[in-house]
């Protein structure tokens, strides 16, 4: 058996520079942290006492006597893409499913992750990312960009530069201190709202070249942001007012990107005390992160009160294999 771990990610600045159509242009960059709320995946080989040979347990529940016949899009194309059969599959998570957070990218790294420990084999985090992005944008051929994947399975907190010769992962070089101070100045909520992200990126057309300006300026703020994280002298309420300059652009991307119950949100956000913050994710829904120093929290708790607050923290381990039992199986 099987337990993979792997987190989910918060994007700050730069989404939407991490598609290819863009970033193969003009190059792109994020900046972004895998946080502590994770997906589980369980892997197994299925005794061969059923009439089935594949059982599947995520938001339903599978059972096939051929692959051909799984439902789920991306546990079909992992499945055939590694050759694996008559296996059991448990996915759960502590955040719910498209939501703005990567959760389908952690899925797909911490499946592949199971899958090759149940092989006996060892993936790379480079190798996990690469290969999640291969499944989910050509096998699964879905709309979307590459830092989900990559944050998934790198883990911490980084700067991801998006060029056509691919991709690096820079680590944010900050201590702990101001780190910590960052990480308790930011507050997450549950709007309630879930979304696929590759249908809100269709809708967008976010590589449609009358986008490139407003990304180019998503692009820069990436640069402005590391700078402020990096000195300091700088005082983090700069970030905060550069999540509200990066939420406002994101808008004009999109029309499917905000709504009216989201702006509202927004506002009563900042009108509690929030310098700033942004949707997180594609857009149309999920979780909200706003910049608040803590002498308004407890402001911004109450005028937020219909929506649940998520604490969290930083996390550097990415995607993990914590349960290994190996077992003696032949197809």
């Amino acid at each position: 058996m099987i337990i993979t771990k792997t987190p989910f990610r918060m994007s700050f600045f730069g989404g939407g520079t991490d598609m290819p159509e863009f970033f193969n242009k003009h190059g792109g960059a994020v900046l972004s942290t895998s946080f502590d709320k994770y997906c589980y995946v369980n892997v197994r080989h299925l005794p061969r006492f059923f009439d089935y040979a594949t059982e599947l347990s995520y938001a339903k529940i599978e059972r096939v006597t051929d692959t051909e016949d799984i439902v789920h899009p991306l546990i079909k194309n992992a499945m055939k893409y590694l050759d694996m059969r008559e296996i059991r599959l448990t996915y759960e998570a502590d955040l719910p499913a498209r939501s703005g957070l990567g959760t389908s990218s952690s899925f797909a790294v911490g499946m592949l992750n199971a899958f090759y420990a149940l092989k006996g084999q060892y993936a790379s985090k480079q190798k996990l990312s690469d290969e999640a992005i291969y499944l989910e944008r050509t096998l699964c051929n879905e709309s979307g960009g590459w830092q989900d994947q990559v944050a998934a399975a790198f883990g911490g907190f980084n700067r991801i530069n998006f060029s056509d010769n691919g991709y690096e992962v820079l680590p944010i070089i900050i201590s702990p201190e101001r780190k910590k101070n960052l990480n308790d100045n930011l507050m997450m909520f549950f709007t309630g709202f879930t979304r696929m992200s590759s249908e809100i990126q269709k809708e967008n057309k976010l590589t449609d070249e009358s986008k490139t300006s407003q990304l180019l300026e998503m692009l820069s703020l990436v640069d402005d942001a590391e700078a402020v994280l990096t000195d300091k002298n700088r005082s983090l309420d700069e970030f905060g007012k550069l999540l509200d300059v990066t939420w406002q652009l994101k808008r004009q991307t999109g029309s499917k990107v905000s709504t009216d119950s989201i702006d509202e949100v927004y506002k009563k956000a900042k009108a509690a005390g929030a310098t700033g913050g942004k949707l997180l994710g594609a857009g149309g829904g999920g979780f909200f992160v706003f910049y608040v120093d803590k002498d308004k929290q407890e402001s911004v708790r109450k005028a937020l009160s219909d929506f649940m607050y998520v604490p969290f923290e930083f996390e550097n381990g990415g995607s993990q294999v914590i349960h290994y039992t190996p077992e003696n199986y032949e197809l």
